[in-house]
């Protein structure tokens, strides 16, 4: 479960209340494991939810391939172990003990020095009754595999290490353990699958690229790698990248969820924590500081929360055309939008007519339809007054 402070509980750090600070913003979860916990979380705070896991976890005890590989590490017994999740390291040894290995399993990782990826990997190692010799406080595999290096002087001729692998296999951290001259062997006590349900993924792509989404979540770097296939496979793959360079943001739990989405050239929003809660946290104060916008108007105070607008304290129900040229006009501060800028928001084809229509239910959707102003041959704008300090 995700642990709040009491004071979290009540109030965010924009000073609204915990059910409201995401009041109107829309966020795609892509996670798998834990998902509930996140998407309760978020709608708790008013937030509404697309949830499409882009990858699952394969049950593992139909993989006969951990049992082997169990196997090898019992009668290898191994000077070294590198556990990277808590989750796998779990699942290895429940796999073991269904097996009848799991007590010989755990006499040789009492012998062998362990070293753990960060305090959840820690964790497991401890409720099983191990401990470890080092962490990656950074919690990356790079700087894991970096600090048995560094303690061996940079050569493990004849050492015997077994790697427990987190879902994916990271074949650089495997390599410089093997040119180092590492007797080595993993474990993948779980790996990640396409999910069945594949629709749930297009629907999340096709809401990404439309700009339906304020921020998409990421918990896993195979989650990212897996949605940008996704969207290659569907022709869909640079109008993703625009959508997340543009209006829907990309949050992920950690650097190493975030590299595949910057070397995709974004801007992820990582936390200080990698923990769910504080991605959770970021997520909140990053909407409510950047995308909440009130501005004075003739009708009363508007303010646009991601896809929410009330005005004068009314909420308004705006179709999808309507609410893209109302955030335009809105982004514009009150200057004049030019016509051709804001048919093409509307139409492909920059149709006049399919703007003039928009337009029309716009208007009448608005407690005053003179909120928008016709500006001769030029375009249109909203009559508002400087934002509120």
């Amino acid at each position: 479960m995700i642990h709040e402070s009491p004071a979290a509980a009540t109030t965010s750090a924009a000073g609204q209340g915990l059910e409201t600070v995401l009041r109107g913003f829309r966020v795609g979860v892509t996670s798998h494991r834990r998902s509930e916990d996140l998407i309760e979380a978020l709608e708790r705070r008013g937030a509404e939810v697309l949830h499409a896991p882009v990858l699952t976890i394969a049950p593992v005890d139909q993989d006969l391939g951990v049992i082997e590989d169990t196997r090898t590490t019992i009668a290898a017994r191994p000077d070294t172990c590198i556990v990277t999740t808590a989750y796998g390291m779990r699942r290895w040894l429940e796999v073991a003990e269904a097996a009848g290995l799991g007590d010989a399993l755990q006499d040789v990782l009492g012998r062998a020095s362990l070293y753990v990826r960060g305090p959840k990997a820690r964790g497991a190692v401890r409720a099983a009754g191990l401990a470890d010799v080092g962490i990656a406080h950074d919690e990356t595999t790079a700087t894991l595999v970096g600090m048995v290096l560094h303690e061996s002087g940079g050569r493990l001729d004849g050492r015997r290490i077994v790697m427990q692998l987190h879902g994916y296999t990271d074949g650089a951290q495997l390599d410089r353990l093997r040119a180092a001259g590492a007797d080595l062997t993993t474990i993948t006590p779980y790996r990640w699958v396409r999910p069945a349900e594949g629709e749930r993924v297009e629907s999340l792509i096709r809401a990404i690229c439309a700009g339906e989404l304020d921020v998409v979540t990421f918990t896993s770097a195979p989650a990212v790698d897996a949605l940008f296939s996704t969207a290659h496979e569907l022709g869909a793959y640079p109008q993703l990248i625009a959508a997340l360079r543009g209006r829907v943001a990309s949050a992920a739990v950690g650097p190493v969820t975030a590299a595949p989405l910057a070397a995709a050239g974004l801007r992820p929003w990582v936390p200080e924590r990698f923990r769910m809660g504080a991605l959770i946290r970021l997520v909140a104060d990053n909407l409510t500081r950047c995308q909440v916008r009130c501005l004075a108007s003739p009708a009363g105070e508007i303010e646009v929360r991601g896809r929410g607008i009330t005005i004068g304290g009314e909420e308004l129900s705006l179709a999808p055309a309507a609410m893209l040229l109302f955030r335009a006009l809105l982004d514009a501060g009150g200057a004049v939008v030019p016509r051709e800028a804001l048919a093409r928001l509307v139409s492909p084809s920059a149709s006049g007519h399919a703007l003039d229509m928009a337009m029309s239910r716009l208007r009448a959707a608005l407690p005053m339809s003179e909120l928008v102003q016709t500006v001769v041959k030029r375009g249109y704008r909203l009559r508002v007054a400087a934002p509120r300090a």
